[in-house]
């Protein structure tokens, strides 16, 4: 009997010796992969099983226990993170594994740019090949509501930057990280905000820095365009912005801004109606909500573009109009 349980014992011994060595032989054995790169995507709520089998049926070419085996072994089953990794030649078992428990997955990117409608915003989201559509054919209404912001008009209330994120995250997650964005660098800029501006709160100034990141083609002239709209609002002269007209037509709007146009009476015509249109008109960026509240030192109260991308500023009408004879009319 004693021979027999110390051969048992023997024999035991002898299979785990050479499970431990058939283990570590595996865990830094290289995978051979279909292709390189390969992108393997594993499914929340994936147990190790699953997600050995999610892996091998991607083209890693390995047996799924195997995988699984690997990771019970190390107990480390319980770790491992949904998503989407990539995974490139020598990559071993044990480097996957690790990878996964990290979490260490495949990151993208989208840029919102400065002056963007929320149209424009959606039809970026909607282009990109990593993110998850989750708000097509949703109404921006619907949207808003979603991200806690219920009756909330969207334009403006992103903040136009440089987003990373794991591929296959929701374009709705993206615009919650961006809403978030805007909401802190608005409070931010209105907690810092100059004393005395003829704006009653922040949407105001969110309003009014959209129509000043618009108006602008030269960074040095923003706190200047800043101040003259800033000065009209004060002195009860009307903003006279064309990009609101502009943004006011929709899809009206051609290319070309005719007279009939301004004088069109619309919520966005600012030539036509006192005060800030009812909505922002794009996504202003941090630049455009500082000078909104803090503006230049000046009294000017009109600009026209030079042409080169540079505004002149003028204080009285009769300068103004000589500077539009200049640069706008050829000097007739």
């Amino acid at each position: 009997m004693l021979k027999a349980i110390v051969t048992l014992l023997v024999a035991v011994f002898v299979v785990a010796i050479a499970g431990a060595g058939w283990m570590a032989w595996f865990s830094d054995q290289p995978l051979a992969l279909r292709a390189s790169p390969l992108e393997v995507t594993v499914q929340p709520g994936s147990s190790a099983r699953s997600a050995a089998r999610q892996i091998a049926a991607a083209g890693v070419r390995m047996q799924p226990w195997q995988f699984e085996l690997l990771a019970r072994a190390l107990g480390q089953d319980a770790d491992l993170k949904a998503g989407t990794y990539v995974l490139e030649t020598g990559i071993t078992a044990r480097g996957l594994l690790d990878k996964l428990v990290r979490g260490d997955v495949a990151m993208t990117e989208v840029v919102f740019v400065e002056g963007w409608t929320f149209r424009q915003m959606r039809e970026a989201l909607d282009a990109h090949a990593h993110v998850k559509h989750e708000t097509a054919g949703a109404s921006a209404a619907d949207i808003m509501a979603r991200l806690g912001a219920a009756g909330v008009a969207p334009e403006g209330r992103f903040f136009p930057d440089t987003y990373r994120f794991a591929r296959g995250t929701s374009d709705l997650e993206v615009l919650r990280m961006a809403f978030r964005a805007m909401q802190r660098r608005l409070e931010a800029a209105w907690e810092a905000r100059a004393d005395g501006l003829p704006l009653a709160s922040p949407d105001e100034a969110l309003i009014l820095a959209s129509i000043v990141e618009k108006e602008t083609g030269r960074a040095e002239d923003r706190a200047v365009i800043a101040a003259v709209f800033v000065n009209r609002l004060r002195a009860g002269i009307r903003l006279q912005s064309d990009p609101t007209v502009i943004y006011g037509m929709g899809e009206r709007f051609d290319g070309n801004l005719r007279r009939r146009d301004l004088e069109s009476d619309g919520p966005y015509n600012t030539y036509t109606r006192a005060g800030l249109p009812p909505t922002p008109i794009a996504m202003p960026g941090l630049a455009s909500l500082q000078a909104t509240l803090n503006p230049a030192a000046s009294d000017a109260l009109y600009f026209v573009a030079r042409g080169d991308g540079s505004s002149e500023f003028s204080r009285t009408l009769q300068e103004h109009n000589r500077a539009v004879t200049k640069y706008q009319r050829g000097g007739r």
